[in-house]
């Protein structure tokens, strides 16, 4: 019985010794006889133009994309006009250009009258309403070419191109006269609002600030002149 026992275990023991030397030889085959892969097929014309026009497409979609992003930025969203952002960027653009070709135009800058005891009273829906009716009142009265936005709260201003000193002035009474005439009705009540323009004439040593700053000083005295003639009108 032990020598049975002795021979199966020799013979176990031989089985996997030759087993280990045949995986070792196989291993040995395989690297020395890499397996062959087959060849990537090789795009032809089509796919090229294919890819092309996919790569196009999506480089349109982005460029896209990214203008509607710009246009939001600069944009006021409740009057579809340019906010502050987006005019100053647009008149640091027309300085430019009235510098290089010699042109001339004007900046008005609007400060609204009564506007605060509208809101007050009636609430924020009443001063949008407000607010809307100033827009379209100034997109109405200026040239496709001139460019209207929005400063902040209820200022505005608006670019004028190619025009006199003489001409921006009867053009800033006009605007004034139009918003003057405007007549709301909130809770059964009429009110009124008004607006007082500064003009700041725009020539080839312009520079965006301080054009700014020359429209809006201006503006500050044409509301204190504003305020003065109601004053001898007995207006309240």
């Amino acid at each position: 019985m032990k020598k049975k026992a002795r021979a199966r275990a020799s013979k176990a023991a031989k089985d996997r010794k030759m087993g280990a030397a045949g995986r070792k030889a196989g291993l040995l085959r395989a690297q020395a006889s890499p397996r062959r892969l087959a060849a990537p097929k090789a795009a032809g014309p089509d796919d090229a133009k294919s890819a092309v026009r996919r790569l196009r497409q999506e480089l349109a979609q982005a460029r896209a994309e990214v203008e509607q992003l710009k246009a939001a930025a600069e944009s006021d969203f409740l009057l579809d006009i340019l906010n502050r952002r987006g005019f100053e960027r647009e008149l640091s653009r027309s300085i430019a250009y009235i510098k290089r070709y010699s042109a001339s135009g004007a900046l008005l800058v609007l400060d609204l009258d009564r506007f605060k005891p509208i809101n007050d009273a009636f609430g924020h829906a009443a001063g949008d309403t407000v607010l809307k009716a100033i827009a379209q009142t100034l997109a109405s009265q200026v040239r496709a070419s001139d460019v209207i936005g929005r400063l902040g709260g209820d200022e505005f201003a608006v670019l004028l191109w190619n025009l006199s000193e003489t001409d921006a002035r009867a053009k800033a009474a006009e605007l004034e006269q139009a918003i003057d005439g405007l007549r709301f009705s909130f809770d059964g009540s009429t009110v009124r609002t008004g607006a007082s323009v500064g003009v700041a004439v725009l020539d080839g040593h312009s520079e965006m600030r301080t054009a700014l700053e020359r429209a809006d000083s201006a503006m500050y005295v044409r509301k204190a002149q504003r305020r003065h003639e109601a004053g001898r009108a007995g207006e309240v």
